[in-house]
């Protein structure tokens, strides 16, 4: 290659090689609008990602509850076709009066059986969490309580339960079935009115 021809291709490969000033002549703007974009973007995205780890966290939470629950209830539909049984038990009992036992040592016996068995199956309720309402002497509670009947008792405030006709039963911290109950009515009144302002 002879001095003139390289002469000659020198200018052309400056010319077509990007120099300084060329470089500089992007302008600055379009540089900090993608850069405040690429931002944005960045921060929509960190925000999507603490979304969706929220979102799984609850979903998790809300898992484990749910696992919870199902062994905790699980023994609720059976238990409630028992509680037939605790109650067939106790009417049982409740039907055979104690001058009867006295006299008859095989009515003794057949009560004592049974008296053993409703203690074994209340003892079963218990392991499995399934728990008597209280009721007797309570004041009425419609969460826990079904009235069948309002009965006149000047004695008795008010709003007490004066009468269990069938006792009611919870599972752990759930009411598996309400207590039927007699409300006293007629006597005095429960709460403030009551409340003696003498003083």
């Amino acid at each position: 290659m002879t001095q003139d021809q390289t002469a000659e291709q020198m200018p052309a490969a400056e010319e077509a090689a990007p120099g300084p000033a060329a470089e500089s002549a992007a302008p600055p703007a379009a540089e900090s609008d993608r850069i405040k974009e690429l931002e944005a973007e960045i921060a929509r995205l960190k925000n999507d990602v603490l979304y969706a780890k929220a979102e799984t966290e609850n979903t998790r939470r809300r898992l484990e509850q749910q696992a919870e629950d199902r062994g905790k209830y699980a023994v609720s539909n059976i238990a409630k076709d028992v509680l037939s049984v605790a109650d067939n038990l106790r009417r049982a009992l409740d039907s055979v009066p104690a001058t009867a036992r006295d006299g008859n040592e095989s009515l003794a016996a057949l009560t004592t059986g049974v008296e053993m068995t409703e203690r074994e199956l209340l003892a079963t309720f218990e392991r499995y969490g399934i728990k008597p309402v209280a009721a007797q002497g309570e004041r009425f509670d419609p969460n826990l309580h079904q009235a069948m009947m309002e009965m006149e008792d000047p004695s008795q405030i008010e709003g007490t339960v004066v009468l269990v006709m069938q006792a009611g039963y919870t599972l752990h911290d759930r009411l598996l079935r309400p207590a039927l109950v007699g409300v006293a009515k007629g006597g005095p009144k429960s709460g403030g009115n009551n409340v003696d302002t003498s003083a």
